[in-house]
């Protein structure tokens, strides 16, 4: 794999960020107006699930998950948070369901390629699931989606 001058690095991980803006986009048309969770079920295949952790003006964190049906319940991965940046149309990995946010990754080395190569680990995974995602045809319209055991009581309505 050839490696990146860090400028460079850093670049390209914008670049990647935008286009996952695109890709949730895709399958969430009207994204910016996502009042708590939506859910959309593609037949043969695990529903998935957006649950708006918080808003700002500018910004919004949510979790996207698939819900897998088991014999002992509902599993629900790979759970993982995204800051979504509407005024630059921009999706950044916060954590996903096995690894932990930045800052909590790379406390004791946080030197800017580690942070670099995390963070484009972190995003390059949602970009391949939201490719599947989309290739799946699955598509969320905002409003309510079915309580889900997975939703706790203090999302935002």
């Amino acid at each position: 794999m050839s490696r990146f001058l860090p400028r460079n690095r850093s670049y390209w991980l914008a670049k990647l960020c935008e286009a996952n803006y695109e890709r949730l986009t895709l399958l969430v048309p009207d994204l910016e107006d996502i009042k708590s969770a939506v859910k959309a079920s593609v037949q043969g295949k695990p529903a998935l699930h957006i649950r708006l952790l918080e808003r700002s003006p500018y910004t919004l964190t949510l979790e996207l998950t698939h819900a897998f049906n088991r014999a002992m319940g509902e599993l629900c991965e790979p759970a993982v948070r995204v800051r979504v940046y509407l005024d630059a149309r921009s999706v950044e990995v916060l954590s996903d369901h096995c690894r932990p946010e930045v800052r909590e990754a790379l406390r004791d080395e946080a030197t800017p390629q580690t942070v670099l190569d995390y963070k484009w680990s972190l995003n390059y995974f949602l970009s391949r699931w939201l490719d599947h995602c989309v290739k799946a045809r699955y598509r969320l319209a905002t409003g309510p989606a079915d309580r889900q055991p997975w939703m706790d009581s203090s999302a935002p309505a």
